[in-house]
């Protein structure tokens, strides 16, 4: 294998017998990556807020299990943790965080209950679904954990200032992840998508470059998956341009993307 091969984790390309737990499924790319990882013969087990969109999963797809949960309170990540692990008799092969707030936002109207629900469902969410699952994955010496961040947590965007910083910090969490989990037989990967059409990106008010649908965002998903990819970001058109935004100097990077939001 060469020394920087795009395989840093173990391929999951099987998904027969393997139990997916999908946090934020009643919609968009969770939702879609449900449905994609069930017709692959994966167990799905989805969680989300809403109960009555997980029960119509669940109809429609025998053998799954919905748990509804709210990912703010800790007590009850925990609690459908253990019930994951019963249900399927092991942890869970895949868990993916899903679950997020979007509400466009600028520092000229700073809505601080707003930044904080942000900051309490994409990243102290996660922080809870850790403490509940990492005991029984490191016990078992295998598992993968992937966190859904955002092209947003490259760098500043307009209107993006209570959801940019979130989706930071899960990418950078997802790398201390990757660093302390991975010699011990552990996955990690993180997904940044581009422009998804989804519940949330329904809100914005400006043009999306790019834009494609929850069921192409998981395709691109499983692909990265089977591969070994750590970091997911699609579509590549799109992303790929993001990425190189990273590395300009700040007074150009500044200045490109208020050209771009003025045109």
């Amino acid at each position: 294998m060469p020394l920087f091969s795009l395989r840093l984790n173990p391929p999951l390309r099987d998904w027969q017998g393997r139990t997916a737990w999908i946090l934020g499924a009643s919609s968009g790319i969770g939702r879609a990556t449900a449905e994609a990882l069930y017709k692959q013969g994966a167990g799905v087990i989805v969680s989300a807020r809403q109960g009555d969109a997980l029960q119509d999963f669940v109809q429609g797809h025998p053998g799954c299990l919905a748990l509804p949960l709210d990912v703010t309170d800790a007590p009850a990540v925990a609690a459908a943790a253990q019930a994951v692990q019963v249900h399927a008799g092991k942890a869970p092969d895949l868990v993916l965080y899903c679950a997020g707030h979007y509400l466009p936002q600028r520092a000229t109207a700073f809505d601080l209950p707003e930044m904080q629900r942000h900051l309490a469902v994409n990243y102290g969410g996660a922080l809870h679904l850790l403490d509940a699952v990492l005991p029984m994955l490191l016990a078992t010496g295998q598992g993968h954990l992937a966190l859904v961040g955002s092209v947003a947590g490259y760098r500043g965007l307009p209107m993006s200032l209570a959801y940019g910083p979130t989706k930071a910090a899960l990418n950078n969490l997802a790398e201390n992840l990757y660093l302390d989990l991975h010699d011990l037989g552990l996955g990690v990967s993180i997904i940044n998508p581009g422009f998804v059409d989804t519940p949330l990106t329904a809100q914005n008010r400006f043009s999306m470059p790019a834009l494609i649908s929850a069921d192409e965002a998981a395709r691109h998903m499983l692909h990265g998956w089977a591969q070994g990819r750590f970091e997911m970001n699609f579509p590549r058109r799109f992303t790929r341009w993001m990425r190189l935004l990273r590395c300009l100097p700040d007074a150009w990077y500044f200045s490109a993307v208020r050209r771009f939001t003025r045109a």
